[in-house]
Parts: structure tokens; C-alpha cells; sequence
């Protein structure tokens, strides 16, 4: 999330999100989605039991026990995927037994912008997520009425406000309206917003070349990455005059680097520790 999170939490969100991937790939947007409930749940578990977090986060816990409390706790709602994401969490190292919350809850907006993107629709999301958070962050009326403690009335308000939305800004919007843990309308939003574009940069590859491709290589290259990620990958093509020859492909944390400039500066930095 936006907040500021301790070098060990840092360091686990960047682990989780590699479980997040895991479970994600090639599932279908109704898994997807699924996983995203579950995950929001557990969010919601853990922000109102102290207790939980830190049998959770408790270095001096062996991985058995938290795995059986897991199971114990959360076995009969969380399916497989989900289980086996909260037993590597649990194996983490944290700065602070909140900052699970906060990590688990992005895991969950980015599991549904996951389907999102499944079901070709991320940027139609991401559009009224923010449609939203304007319509409502600039009505007073609006704001009382979702920071109450009516969820049967804040259903019906949010069906209204979202009337022929996708299935997945209804779902994201929903679980924020019950869940400010003490942000603000603006403060909420912008953390939705941040796991949606975290989630975008894990399927968006900048491919590098020296000159235009055609579309039948465009093809097999979205292809091969679609195949490499489980789930669709836009390509965004970038004419580089240093690129020689080949490819450089970056998504997400991954470099995948071709080209034969990169090959030929790899020989030379071979032949200088040869020295």
C-alpha cells in the first residue's frame, strides 16, 4: 500500500506478491476473483484480532503451528490457494504485526484486478475506481452515508452509484466502503488505485528493439509472455537506437535481455575479470 511499511514488511510484500502470481496463473477470472474474497476476508480477521496477527507474525512460532492455526482458523473459507499464500506469509519476516493487514489487503485488490485483467477489462476498472472516488469524496452526503455502520444501505447505495460497472469495480468499491480502517474517502481510494497500477506493471512488458517488428513477431511475442505470466500481458514496443540486434524485455521486476548489446558488454566484462 501507499503507507509506509518497515524493511522487513518491504521486503515480504515483494515475496507475497511472487505467491500472488503463483496462485494467479492461468486460473480463470471467477478463481480470481474468488481468491480475492477469500484474501479480503483474512484482511478483515486480522484487523480486528490482535491476537491472530501476532500468532501470525511471531518469529518464535515453528511453521507447523502456524500452519495448523491457519487451517484451524481459516481452512472451512479459504480455498487451497489461499491457504498456501497465508502459510508462506506467515513464514515472513515483519516489522510490525499490522503491517500484515495492509500487505494482505493489496494481495486481495490485486487478486481481483487480476480478473480484471482476465476478463479484459483492468482499464475499464481502473477508470471507475476513479469515476467513483470522485463522485463520492465530492459529496457530503455520499461520505456520511458509506462511513456508516449500515451494510445492507451502503449495498444498495454503492449498486446505485456503480449501475453498469464491472462486476469487479463493484466488488473492489464494496469491500473499501466496509473497510476504511481509518482512512479517509480520498486516503482509501488512493490506496485501491496503487494496488491496481502495482497489479498493471506485473502484466505490462516494454519490449526494446532496434527497429519495428511486424505483427505476426508482436503476436508470437505476446504469446510466449501471455504463456510465461498465465494471464493476458500487454506489449508496449520501444524503438531503441542503442539496441543492436534482438530483444530486451522488462515486466514487472523481470529483465529478459537479448539484445546484442548486452551480449557483447557481458564478453567484455568477461574479458576484464579474465585480466
Amino acid at each position: 500500500m501507499r503507507a509506509h511499511l518497515g524493511g522487513s514488511s518491504r521486503q515480504s510484500l515483494v515475496t507475497a506478491r511472487a505467491s500472488l502470481d503463483a496462485a494467479v496463473k492461468g486460473v480463470d477470472a471467477n478463481a480470481a476473483s474468488a481468491l480475492s474474497a477469500e484474501l479480503f476476508f483474512v484482511a478483515d480477521v486480522l484487523d480486528k484480532n490482535i491476537a491472530v496477527r501476532r500468532a501470525l507474525t511471531d518469529t518464535s512460532r515453528d511453521a507447523s503451528s502456524k500452519n495448523a492455526f491457519i487451517t484451524e482458523l481459516f481452512g472451512s473459507k479459504v480455498g487451497a490457494a489461499g491457504t498456501t499464500i497465508l502459510k508462506e506469509i506467515s513464514a515472513m519476516r515483519w516489522s510490525g504485526a499490522k503491517d500484515l493487514v495492509q500487505v494482505i489487503e493489496q494481495l486481495a485488490i490485486e487478486a481481483e484486478a487480476s480478473a480484471a485483467n482476465i476478463a479484459g477489462e483492468l482499464d475499464r476498472v481502473e477508470d471507475e475506481i476513479f469515476t467513483a472516488s470522485r463522485a463520492i469524496a465530492g459529496s457530503s452526503e455520499l461520505r456520511r452515508a458509506l462511513n456508516s455502520d449500515a451494510k445492507e444501505a451502503k449495498a444498495v447505495l454503492v449498486s446505485q452509484i456503480l449501475k453498469g460497472a464491472s462486476s469487479s469495480t463493484v466488488k473492489l468499491v464494496s469491500e473499501l466502503v466496509n473497510s476504511w480502517r481509518g482512512r479517509s474517502v480520498e486516503s482509501a481510494f488512493a490506496d485501491y488505485a496503487h494496488s491496481l497500477a502495482a497489479r498493471r506493471n506485473r502484466v505490462i512488458a516494454l519490449v526494446r528493439v532496434a527497429s519495428p517488428m511486424s505483427s505476426a513477431q508482436v503476436e508470437r511475442l505476446s504469446a510466449a509472455l501471455n504463456k510465461q505470466v498465465g494471464q493476458p500481458v500487454r506489449v508496449n514496443i520501444e524503438i531503441d537506437s542503442h539496441v543492436l540486434g534482438g530483444v530486451s524485455v522488462r515486466f514487472a521486476d523481470e529483465l529478459v535481455d537479448g539484445t546484442v548489446s548486452n551480449r557483447l558488454a557481458g564478453a567484455a566484462r568477461a574479458l576484464v575479470g579474465s585480466k
